[in-house]
C-alpha cells in the first residue's frame, strides 16, 4: 500500500504538472499571436499614398502638404490605441470610415477595429482574459534644415523636421482555465511612415 500510494501520489504530481505547463504554453502562444497582430498592423500606421507632397515644397507661402493619416492616438489609462492609413486605390488625401483601425481592451478581451468600423474580438475569454494593454510612444525628431536648397538652421521657426516613431506594446493576461497562471508580454514597433512638418525657407 505504501508503494502503491507513492506511486499514485508521483503519478498524480506528473499529471498536475503537465497540465500546468500546457496551459502555460497555450497562453503564451495566444499572447504572442495576439501581440504579434498587434504591432504588424500599427507599424502601417500613418501610410499616406501622396507623401511626396509633403517634402518637396519650397516657401512658406507654397506651405507644406500635411499628412492626414499621421495621427496615433495612443491612451494607455483607456488601454487603447487608435490610428489610420490610407486604402485608397487612387488617393483622395481624406481619411475614408475605413480607414480608421484600432485595437483596445473590452471586457477582457482584445479587440480590433477593422476597416467596416467594427470593434471584432481578437482573443476569446474561454482561453484568456486580457488584464492590460498599453502601446507607449517614444519619439525623435531630426532636423533636415541643412538639406534645404537654402539651409535653415536647427531650432528656426518652420524649419523642416522629420518625427521617427516607436511604440512599446505591452500585454498582460490570465489563463481562463486557470487563473494562477499570468503572463505580461512586451514587444516594440517602428512606425515606416515617419511624420514631417515643416517647409523649406524660400
Amino acid at each position: 500500500l505504501i508503494v502503491i500510494g507513492g506511486a499514485l501520489t508521483l503519478f498524480v504530481q506528473n499529471v498536475v504538472g503537465s497540465r500546468h505547463m500546457l496551459v502555460e504554453t497555450r497562453l503564451n502562444q495566444d499572447m504572442r499571436t495576439a501581440l504579434d497582430l498587434v504591432t504588424r498592423d500599427l507599424r502601417r500606421a500613418g501610410y499616406w499614398g501622396n507623401a511626396i507632397q509633403g517634402t518637396t515644397l519650397v516657401g512658406a507661402a507654397a506651405g507644406t502638404a500635411a499628412n492626414p493619416y499621421s495621427p496615433v492616438s495612443a491612451d494607455d489609462s483607456n488601454q487603447a490605441v487608435e490610428y489610420r492609413f490610407s486604402r485608397d486605390a487612387a488617393e483622395n488625401n481624406a481619411v475614408g470610415n475605413n480607414e480608421q483601425f484600432g485595437f483596445r481592451i473590452h471586457d477582457g478581451r482584445l479587440q480590433m477595429q477593422t476597416a467596416s468600423g467594427d470593434w471584432n474580438d481578437l482573443t476569446d475569454r474561454r482561453a484568456m482574459t486580457v488584464t492590460a494593454f498599453a502601446a507607449t510612444p517614444t519619439q525623435t525628431t531630426l532636423h533636415l534644415g541643412s538639406l534645404c536648397p537654402r539651409a535653415c538652421a536647427a531650432g528656426t521657426p518652420n524649419c523642416p523636421t522629420i518625427t521617427v516613431r516607436s511604440f512599446a506594446v505591452t500585454m498582460s493576461a490570465t489563463s481562463g482555465s486557470d487563473d494562477q497562471v499570468k503572463r505580461t508580454m512586451r514587444g516594440a514597433v517602428r512606425l515606416r511612415n515617419d511624420q514631417l512638418a515643416g517647409v523649406c525657407p524660400a
